[in-house]
Formats: structure tokens, C-alpha cells, sequence
């Protein structure tokens, strides 16, 4: 089953937690600390985030920066995956080093620095079902 009807539906869920994440006080920080540019490239739907943490934010109360669609930013680390494993993935249902293994993620560039953040976006764990609660999306939310 796919989780998202759309690019604009995956933008709207995804790109909005991305933007509730990049002002979040606890995680955003951390996140900026690496001074990396992360894009994440969405198939089914199609897709694509780039999180900018290697430059000073353009928006007030941001730590970073958050574009959706292609950009010219050239990205340290890029990740490619289906949105549904994305989705899974912000529940914490799905381990990273086990995705990288079985390619369900396909990451270019320097895997430690991914690694690192790792501690960083646990809360986001809690995050996402919360946000998707909150924009009337609990139909996604995933079950313990």
C-alpha cells in the first residue's frame, strides 16, 4: 500500500515535518552541528528534500534551511528511497544500517556523517506521528 497518493500529498507530509523539524530546538541544532547538506530523492511518488545545514538560515527562528524540489545546492550525502520507506522510517520502524544492507536506502557520500546524526533525529521518531496527527493524517500513523 502506498502511503502518499502524489508528490504534492508526499511534499505536504513529508516537507512539513521537514519544516516543523528544521525550528525545532531540540533536533535542528544537532542536525546543523554535522554542516552538511543531506538531499533525499522520493520514489512512489517521486520526490526530492534537500536539508541545507552546512549554511547560515535564511528564515527566521530556522536553524537551517529546508527546499523542496530540485535546487542547485550540490549535496555531501544523498539519499534515495521509496517514500513509503521514508514514512516507516520517521516512525522509527525502519533501522538504517539494515535499509543500507537490504538497499532500501541508497546513500552517496560520506555514510559516518549520516550515522552521526543518527542520535539527533530520534525525537523525530515522536515527532512525525504527532504532526500527522495534528494536520488530521492519523489514518498514517503507523502502530506500535
Amino acid at each position: 500500500m502506498a502511503y502518499f497518493k502524489d508528490e504534492a500529498e508526499l511534499a505536504q507530509i513529508i516537507g512539513g515535518l521537514y519544516e516543523l523539524v528544521k525550528k525545532d530546538s531540540q533536533v535542528a541544532p544537532k542536525i546543523c552541528a554535522g554542516k552538511i547538506i543531506i538531499q533525499f530523492r522520493y520514489d512512489d511518488p517521486k520526490g526530492v528534500a534537500t536539508i541545507n545545514a552546512a549554511h547560515p538560515p535564511t528564515q527566521p527562528a530556522a536553524y537551517c534551511d529546508v527546499h523542496w524540489g530540485e535546487v542547485e545546492l550540490k549535496p555531501d550525502v544523498e539519499m534515495s528511497m521509496k517514500a513509503d520507506i521514508a514514512h516507516q522510517f520517521w516512525h522509527g520502524k525502519i533501522n538504517l544500517m539494515a535499509a543500507l544492507t537490504r538497499r532500501q536506502i541508497i546513500a552517496k557520500g560520506p555514510i559516518p556523517k549520516i550515522l552521526r546524526l543518527l542520535p539527533a533525529v530520534a525525537p523525530v521518531y515522536t515527532i512525525y506521528p504527532k504532526f500527522l496527527r495534528d494536520i488530521g493524517r492519523e489514518d498514517l500513523v503507523l502502530s506500535k
